[in-house]
């Protein structure tokens, strides 16, 4: 049986086949043969590494055509519009096949004008590419009808996730039993680089008697877009994660800790606030009056825990109300300053510091990575 070459670099470039999609053609190929020819170039396998593998295995004959081209990134131009003409290609390979096609494309005008040759770029939408941010996926957007974002995100995604995670994206393949998105591994990309922000900012120093957070819970679902959702909007945090804080160090030996949270991790919560050394008194509920999706429930309402170490009653003896009916902003997870001072008017004096910050407050020391 005729041999043929088989090169790794046009081999890796072959999208793989689903075990359905294998056994379809295996089934295809014993009971009416190999019907279409092989195609190589010098000797090499240029398409139909699928069928050429199954013929080696049951001894099928084939035929190859031998075909011309100018050098090897040309065959791989060839081969890689052969794969986004597939059927049922994931968009994470077509935004793959697209982007490594404008990298070869540029590469081969670049050597053209080192030659003396002029710098044409092969697609003709490609001419006005430059390396100005965003341009070659805009451009690329029009050629495939996949949005420049959804391309800017998968470049992200090539640069910085494991690439196990990558091919098996690009395959449409599960890992560790989930199905991956473009979405989803782009926002734990984000979510990755945000805890090791978290990670290398140095704590705060000194004691403090006040102590408010609205700490980042990990919720582990995703609920509606532009709903819910904790981990599309920022990096989250696990209850071991939140209870291994130093917030022990950083409390006074009569302190107060305002503590922020929502309905599903109220049990949850009275681990965080025994690790960081406090005891729950009593609560404020936020009634945010807009709708909010919930699993249960339309969830209007979110929590502010009240919780003490020692001895640390207000310094002012004025009575809140215990429910505060405050519309809520768009901001995912923004609260209300309303509640700010009321603690600054309960609590006069000691220092003051906030965890999880998203901005400096007067009177305030912060911690956050989110600081604007």
């Amino acid at each position: 049986m005729q041999e043929i070459l088989i090169k790794k670099e046009f081999q890796e470039l072959i999208h793989p086949l689903s075990k359905e999609e294998k056994d379809t053609l295996e089934k295809d190929i014993l009971d009416k043969g190999c019907l279409d020819s092989l195609k190589t170039w010098g000797g090499y396998l240029i398409d139909g590494h699928h069928r050429y593998a199954i013929c080696q295995k049951h001894s099928v004959d084939f035929k190859a055509e031998a075909l011309e081209f100018e050098d090897e990134e040309a065959v791989k131009l060839w081969m890689i519009d052969n794969q986004m003409g597939r059927r049922n290609i994931t968009d994470a390979a077509k935004i793959s096949y697209a982007l490594l096609r404008s990298d070869i494309e540029k590469d081969r005008a670049r050597k053209r004008q080192a030659c003396g040759q002029g710098g044409v770029l092969l697609s003709a939408n490609l001419r006005e590419a430059n390396d100005e941010k965003g341009k070659v996926s805009e451009i690329i957007a029009k050629e495939i009808g996949i949005g420049a974002r959804t391309i800017e995100k998968f470049k992200t995604i090539q640069e910085k996730a494991p690439e196990k995670v990558v091919k098996a994206l690009c395959e449409g393949a599960s890992l560790d039993g989930k199905k991956l998105s473009i979405d989803k591994v782009y926002r734990d990309v984000q979510q990755q680089e945000r805890r090791e922000q978290l990670k290398v900012m140095d704590f705060p120093q000194g004691k403090y008697r006040i102590i408010y957070a609205d700490p980042p819970w990990q919720y582990n679902d995703e609920l509606i877009e532009n709903y819910g959702g904790a981990e599309k909007h920022y990096a989250t945090m696990t209850i071991d994660e939140l209870c291994a804080l130093p917030i022990k160090d950083l409390a006074d030996e009569n302190a107060v800790l305002f503590l922020w949270v929502t309905s599903p991790l109220l049990e949850a919560s009275f681990r965080v606030i025994s690790a960081w050394g406090f005891t729950y008194k009593t609560n404020f509920i936020w009634d945010k009056v807009k709708h909010n999706m919930g699993h249960y429930n339309s969830m209007r309402h979110e929590m502010l825990l009240v919780c003490t170490k020692g001895s640390c009653t207000p310094d002012e003896l004025k009575l809140f109300d215990s429910v505060q009916s405050i519309e809520r902003s768009d901001r995912h997870s923004e609260k209300p300053e309303e509640f700010r001072k009321i603690i600054d008017k309960l609590y006069k004096y000691g220092n003051k510091i906030e965890l999880f910050a998203r901005k400096e407050t007067e009177g305030w020391e912060v911690y956050g990575n989110e600081l604007s």
